[in-house]
């Protein structure tokens, strides 16, 4: 079956027309967007296919179509709904770019940049598509495969204009398979049956919907196809003349009572048919609704006033009668139904209602006010300010359609999670309710986590939006920030100056945040912020030091270079966190003294290491002493420095001040080891350890509680505390007493178990 042309523009539907349109408001506005219009081609369609035709020559689709004509074909389609030449030229551009190394760089000069943008998106959509069909696959695959195209089309809806080529694209390929008789066209019917025919009676474009319906039935059932339309065939004749004579006696009719009307004849598909067949379990005689008439007139009233009429000139046929006025359908449609006998006995139905309704079945919500703006903008172009309201009523018409795509979407998830319980396609759904699509104020989608605030929305646009966001409107109406949104709304963020985010934000009891990566960012922002007061508390502290010892002069990044840190904000950190002792950094600054003899002589002050001390290995009786920087214990391994008037000082072999001291002075570096213990009266070795927690009311007390249930005594605690995503963490070093080290691992495992500690370590 073919699509008859369309003479007129007037005669697109009005989204085609509503995508046309930009383009001439531009042009009526010149530079005034900033850039200067391009002139007018005066046939731009003959320009992109003599561009195009060198480089498909020849060349086929994976289909065995060629691919020149195939664009010839597409072109046509467009043409039959009415599309601008600029998008009809288009098509070439888009197969003429698949032989460009850089298509970008060749076609913007030659074509525009919206040409060529648009071409890329195009290419992106195609190139998707192909992906999804690379592989054979079996039905369960095939359904998760068609989920993704509904999805690639949603994400391309952005630009209507990529829809309508892969729309027009598609039907041509059906008419090729059609008019060839290729064998292979089952997949491309049955994706054109769920995706592409719903697709564009969203779209109001019923010259595509209903051709693409009837060649996928054509394909899909054939048996079915040819005998519906063998009957409509036989038929033919005796119908047309039957609708014409039906036509103007009504016509006739309802003008002799004084009700104006526009009665127009309604053409049954093949697919519709078989579709009320199925529906009604009939045979293709039980059909009431074979012929059909429409009536259009001015207002309700009127609808119920030719009701009554029609009701009057011929009889009603019982059940057939439906008030779509009074009850309309779950989609907004709305309309009169009847079917009554003819004057020759047979079924005739007829729709009666307004214009609206009419624009609303026709055109869905693609809103019927956005064309007649189109129009509206076409009467005003050159005065002051129309370019203006024109754009913002464009932006608004694109938004309801975009919300059209979204509900037809879900509407597609459900209907085949309902058809197929646990399949493939029910996971697909579910994949699909995990996540929501709302716009921002210029219509953009964004993609978030189901239940996600205006805050999520924020930090999905921009980060920093998301930090200074106050305050949100949804649908134009103020909301609180931790109100769930719903796919198909528009939110719109009021940002201050300046700021930052709330810790309320993290609170998952209050229900600001949804998305994890909403949470990450800040987390982030905190965790930067309680850096930064580290880094300041480390460099206060530095630079005390610095002032106390003379040294203001010294570069700090000088100074932590020298201390082994690849900054002086590094070094800022390991000081702010109490990591480092400031006395490393009086060491370094401070020259050595001059020794003085006797300060080489090494003092003996007892006979012999008591039991649990420690032994110079090689040396009885010499006074030593265990180093407070690193707290050896038993069995740590430990090495000894000679000081100067103060015996050995025992460090753990580990310890940094140790490394210092060895690189100073190696040869005051000296083997010692642990005396032998007794076991009557182990010696007790103070240990320092560190634990780090989210702060919270009794923590040290609980802490503390596990230290006496191990029995280790606590000699001293220092506590910190810093705020950060968490709400704070608190740092404690606790001094305890242990006879071994090595039994110290089981006590900070207990520690590690109390709730809020991150982590428990030896210092």
């Amino acid at each position: 079956m073919k699509t008859p042309a369309a003479s007129r523009v007037e005669a697109a539907a009005p989204i085609v027309r509503l995508l046309d349109a930009p383009d001439d408001a531009a042009a009526a506005g010149g530079a005034e967007g900033g850039r200067a219009s391009r002139p007018a081609d005066p046939d731009p369609v003959a320009r992109a296919r003599e561009f195009a035709a060198p480089l498909l020559a020849g060349r086929t689709l994976a289909t065995g179509e060629g691919v020149l004509a195939h664009a010839e074909g597409s072109a046509r389609v467009l043409e039959e709904i009415g599309a601008a030449p600029e998008l009809r030229a288009a098509v070439f551009l888009v197969h003429a770019a698949d032989q460009l190394g850089k298509p970008d760089e060749v076609l913007t000069p030659l074509f525009g940049e919206s040409q060529a943008t648009l071409v890329a998106h195009a290419r992106k959509l195609g190139d998707l598509q192909r992906a999804a069909h690379g592989a054979r696959v079996d039905a369960a695959a095939r359904a998760l495969q068609t989920e993704r195209v509904r999805k690639m089309l949603l994400a391309f809806s952005s630009d209507l204009r990529v829809v309508l080529l892969r729309l027009a694209s598609r039907l041509q390929t059906l008419r090729w398979f059609a008019a060839s008789k290729s064998p292979g066209a089952n997949e491309l019917a049955a994706e054109a049956m769920q995706v592409f025919a719903p697709l564009a009676n969203r779209l109001g474009i019923w010259q595509i919907k209903w051709e693409l319906e009837d060649l996928a039935f054509r394909f899909l059932d054939p048996e079915s196809y040819h005998a519906i339309a063998r009957q409509l065939d036989e038929r033919r004749t005796d119908r047309e003349a039957r609708i014409v004579r039906l036509r103007a006696e009504l016509e006739a009719d309802l003008a002799a009572h004084g009700l104006a009307a526009e009665v127009q004849g309604r053409p049954k598909h093949l697919y519709s048919i078989w579709k009320k067949m199925k529906k009604k379990g009939v045979a293709f005689g039980g059909v009431m609704d074979m012929l059909a008439l429409r009536v259009i007139v001015p207002d309700v009233a009127g609808c119920y006033a030719v009701l009554g009429r029609v009701h009057e000139r011929w009889r009603a046929i019982a059940g057939e009668f439906d008030d779509y006025i009074a009850r309309p359908k779950a989609n907004g449609y709305r309309s009169l139904h009847t079917v009554v006998q003819g004057d020759d006995g047979r079924p005739v139905e007829i729709q009666i209602r307004t214009p609206e309704m009419h624009e609303h079945a026709e055109y869905g919500v693609s809103a019927h006010w956005a064309y007649k703006e189109a129009d509206l903008a076409s009467r005003q172009r050159g005065a002051g300010g129309a370019s203006g309201r024109f754009e913002a009523s464009v932006a608004e018409a694109r938004l309801v359609v975009l919300r059209q795509l979204l509900a037809w979407q879900h509407d597609l998830a459900e209907d085949d999670a309902a058809a197929a319980p646990g399949s493939p396609a029910e996971a697909g759904k579910a994949a699909f309710d995990d996540r929501i699509y709302v716009f921002t104020p210029q219509a953009t989608v964004v993609e978030l986590t189901a239940g996600a605030t205006p805050i999520d929305f924020a930090y999905a646009v921009h980060t920093d939006l998301g930090h200074r966001c106050r305050g949100a409107k949804v649908d134009g109406r103020v909301v609180p920030l931790a109100t769930p949104l719903q796919s198909g709304q528009t939110v719109e963020i009021t940002a201050a100056k300046t700021g930052g985010p709330s810790l309320d934000w993290l609170n998952p009891d209050l229900g600001y945040l949804r998305s994890p990566r909403s949470k990450a960012k800040v987390r982030s922002w905190f965790n930067a912020l309680a850096t930064d007061a580290t880094v300041a508390r480390g460099r206060e502290a530095v630079e005390k030091v610095l002032q106390r010892e003379g040294k203001t002069a010294l570069k700090l990044e000088d100074l932590a270079a020298q201390l082994g840190f690849r900054s002086a904000e590094a070094l800022f950190e390991v000081v702010g966190k109490d990591e480092l002792s400031l006395r490393n950094i009086e060491t370094l600054l401070r020259p050595a003294p001059e020794p003085k003899a006797d300060e080489d002589e090494i003092h003996f002050s007892r006979p012999r290491a008591e039991a649990g001390g420690v032994l110079v290995v090689g040396v009885e009786s010499l006074l030593t002493s265990l180093a407070r920087c690193c707290r050896p214990a038993p069995p740590d391994a430990i090495a000894g420095y000679v000081t100067r008037g103060k015996g050995v000082a025992v460090h753990r072999v580990g310890c940094s001040n140790l490394r210092e001291l060895r690189t100073r002075a190696p040869e005051r570096v000296i083997p010692v080891a642990w005396g032998a213990a007794d076991a009557a009266r182990p010696a007790l070795y103070p240990v320092d350890v560190q634990v780090e927690a989210s702060d919270r009311q009794g923590l040290l007390r609980d802490v503390s509680e596990v230290f006496a249930k191990e029995k280790t005594n606590v000699t001293g605690v220092k506590s910190s505390s810093v705020k950060d995503a968490s709400g704070g963490t608190a740092f404690m070093t606790f001094t305890v007493e242990v006879a071994d080290a090595a039994r110290l691992a089981a006590t900070l495992a207990q520690v590690c178990r109390v709730p809020g500690v991150r982590a428990a370590r030896r210092r």
